[in-house]
């Protein structure tokens, strides 16, 4: 019965871990529609990208990529292959949200400021209400 509940619980993370894969997806074409002029190299596009990325993880876990790989040297993976389940919905939702940002035209800092506290309040929402637990529960 354990193991059961560990498949579901593996099933419903990574399905929520592709969900996020999918978003950033989109996150990304706003960037490159928005954020890279086409003068610029790969390896430049490829810092904007990060910046982005980093941008929804300081929003969400409050420190960058490269921070948490100083803090966790033997990890493998990255900090969002160790998020919770909670973390990959508020995630999913953060790309989305920074892709129309992004095409508004909205500053990095502003949106910096509205990412975090969207995020703020989800995962307060996900992480303080029962029937949403639930919710997650009977998916696991």
């Amino acid at each position: 019965m354990k193991n059961e509940e560990s498949d579901r619980l593996k099933l419903s993370w990574n399905l929520q871990r592709t969900i996020s894969k999918i978003n950033y997806k989109i996150h990304t074409d706003a960037i490159k529609e928005s954020l890279i002029p086409e003068e610029i190299t790969q390896q430049q596009a490829n810092m904007v990208y990060a910046s982005e990325a980093d941008l929804l993880n300081v929003a969400l876990f409050g420190i960058t990529a490269k921070q948490w790989r100083d803090v966790h040297p033997d990890e493998k993976g990255n900090m969002r292959d160790k998020a919770s389940l909670e973390q990959l919905i508020v995630l999913s939702n953060l790309e989305s949200m920074n892709g129309l940002f992004v095409s508004q035209g909205l500053s990095q800092h502003d949106r910096l400021v509205q990412l975090n506290k969207v995020a703020i309040v989800q995962m307060k929402s996900l992480l303080g209400n029962s029937s949403v637990l639930g919710l997650i529960q009977q998916d696991k």
